[in-house]
């Protein structure tokens, strides 16, 4: 039976206790905790893949995650975007022009690929090393970067994670300008899902990957560097610290790293003669 889905919550109120590992009694608390809801997506009605998300911006969601797994090339290859309520989650039917359901069908057939309850690994479901997705070389070079927009776009997105700040569970994603102000900010349970969604969204507005940045709360693995890749940004920072296949595919993207970003500082992993400022020698 399917429902037309009401708004879901994003969090919800928990009972706790505070249990100090000093001394003192427990201390009762009530909490908020992040929603997370399976999510089923089709293509055409042809069953895909069932993630688990923040019930929120899911059309951003649709969007992003269609053009980061390959399944469209551009976004004017999606017709629609249905989202209905089933009894045990939220369902998404992405309706795609003939052509590029045609070669999603295609590509299904010959991968055989199956995602069920996907949450954190970005690669579940390919069978071979050859269906690694694999981001074009981009043909003309990453912008410089300040490091005073750096900063401000950090700041400031630690500002706007209001999500976050109320359940201290999500991660987010965001787009800044050159000037280090924030464009847009997507939080999700998933750290793949609030890229997918802040990619999704910058899809739907017609904004310029070329032009700006993206910032991650996570750490940078393999596929954010594709997703980023796939969406075409040249520049990523993270919070956290870049694997060794994430440092390997930037620099065979010449997209500019940096990384392990904090209040004082940030690293640069790839790109370091782009990024300039008063903290950067001459």
């Amino acid at each position: 039976m399917t429902t037309s889905p009401e708004p879901l919550p994003t969090a919800v109120a928990a009972e706790a206790s505070r249990l100090p590992f000093a001394s003192g009694p427990a201390r009762p608390q009530a909490l908020m905790v992040a929603a997370e809801t399976p999510v089923a997506l089709a293509y055409s009605s042809v069953p895909f893949a069932v993630m688990m998300a923040t019930p929120a911006d899911l059309e951003d969601f649709a969007y992003g995650f269609s053009l980061t797994e390959g399944i469209v090339a551009s976004p004017d290859e999606i017709r629609g975007v249905a989202l209905r309520g089933e009894d045990r989650g939220l369902a998404l039917d992405i309706t795609l022009e003939a052509g590029a359901l045609r070669r999603h069908l295609a590509q299904r057939r010959a991968r055989e690929r199956s995602l069920p309850g996907r949450t954190g690994c970005g690669l579940c479901g390919i069978e071979e090393l050859e269906a690694l997705p694999a981001a074009p070389a981009p043909a003309t070079p990453a912008p410089v970067l300040e490091t005073g927009a750096i900063r401000a776009a950090l700041d400031a997105m630690e500002a706007a994670q209001v999500l976050n700040q109320e359940t201290r569970a999500v991660h987010a994603a965001a787009w800044a300008g050159p000037d280090g102000g924030l464009r847009l900010l997507r939080e999700d349970v998933g750290r793949h899902n609030a890229l997918d969604k802040l990619i999704g969204a910058a899809l739907r507005r017609g904004g310029s990957a070329a032009e700006g940045f993206l910032l991650i709360t996570s750490r940078c693995s393999f596929e954010m560097v594709e997703k980023a890749a796939a969406f075409g940004a040249r520049s990523l920072v993270a919070v956290s610290a870049p694997t060794s296949l994430a440092l390997e595919r930037a620099r065979a993207l010449d997209m500019t790293l940096l990384a392990v970003a904090r209040r004082d500082s940030v690293t640069v992993f790839h790109g370091a003669g782009r990024v300039v400022g008063p903290e950067c020698p001459s």
